[in-house]
């Protein structure tokens, strides 16, 4: 479904990514893990079209990735991204209006019934149907993440892209999200690609786990060289000493930027 062939990335003279090769099947629940600035927030953004390559090929069943988003890819930030002057269902209820030709941005008549009752259904599965006359800054942080993820859910996506989508949430309430993910992944048989600075939590999730590093470095120019793929692990065969190794390599990456 995915395919990166020889793929760069640079913004000017600050090398961010290079030399990805790499395919991913349709259903496939990916993690990725590294240091902060080694490029794994920059690859969601060419996932979702709003960044390019700068050498060699991203494609999506074949073909390069659109330059733009498009519906079959969703996306979820650790900033919530929701509307704070629209309530819970109209937040959701926007994001397919956003999704029709032209520049109005509004529905009417059976469009705009369906789309309430699609959101409504997508509202309860993800335990929001007793807040949808809510605004935002009446929910708590785990129930706007759960807006965030409907949103992103409307458009019916193949790919659903999550960018530290819990890293602000305490820890009782990330278990709770992670089942929601979970679930989602298997009832909407999506494609996920999920940044999280959590080794632990990438495991837990994933079906496969990438550990974004660089492996060239020069003190001289710190910005020359890029972060690559350096661990790609099917989680079904990973061990606790193969855990404790990424762990050792993060602490080290930490005391040793």
């Amino acid at each position: 479904m995915i395919e990166a062939r020889n793929l760069w990335k640079n913004y000017g003279d600050t090398q961010v990514l290079e030399r990805l090769n790499m395919t991913v099947a349709e259903g496939e629940f990916v993690t990725l893990v590294g240091a902060s600035g080694c490029g794994k927030s920059t690859f969601l953004k060419l996932l979702l079209g709003v960044e390019a390559p700068s050498r060699g090929e991203l494609l999506l069943d074949g073909q390069p990735i659109p330059d733009e988003p498009g519906p079959d890819r969703g996306i979820v930030f650790q900033q919530y991204s929701v509307f704070p002057h629209m309530t819970v269902l109209d937040n959701v209820v926007a994001a397919r209006a956003f999704q029709k030709p032209g520049v109005s941005g509004f529905l009417f008549g059976a469009a705009k019934r369906d789309a309430i009752d699609e959101a409504k259904s997508l509202l309860e599965q993800v335990g929001l149907s007793h807040a949808l006359d809510r605004y935002p800054h009446q929910l708590s942080g785990g129930m706007r993440q759960r807006l965030a993820i409907a949103q992103a859910l409307l458009g019916k996506p193949r790919i659903l892209l999550l960018d530290e989508p819990f890293g602000a949430l305490d820890p009782g309430i990330r278990a709770d999200m992670h089942e929601l993910v979970l679930k989602l992944w298997r009832d909407y048989k999506l494609t996920v690609f999920m940044v999280t600075h959590d080794i632990k939590e990438g495991f837990h999730l994933g079906t496969r786990l990438w550990v974004f590093d660089k492996l060239r470095h020069d003190p001289h120019a710190p910005n020359a060289y890029g972060a690559r793929i350096t661990y790609d692990i099917p989680v079904g065969q990973r061990d606790d000493v193969t855990l404790e190794a990424l762990d050792n390599d993060a602490l080290t990456q930490r005391n040793h930027p």
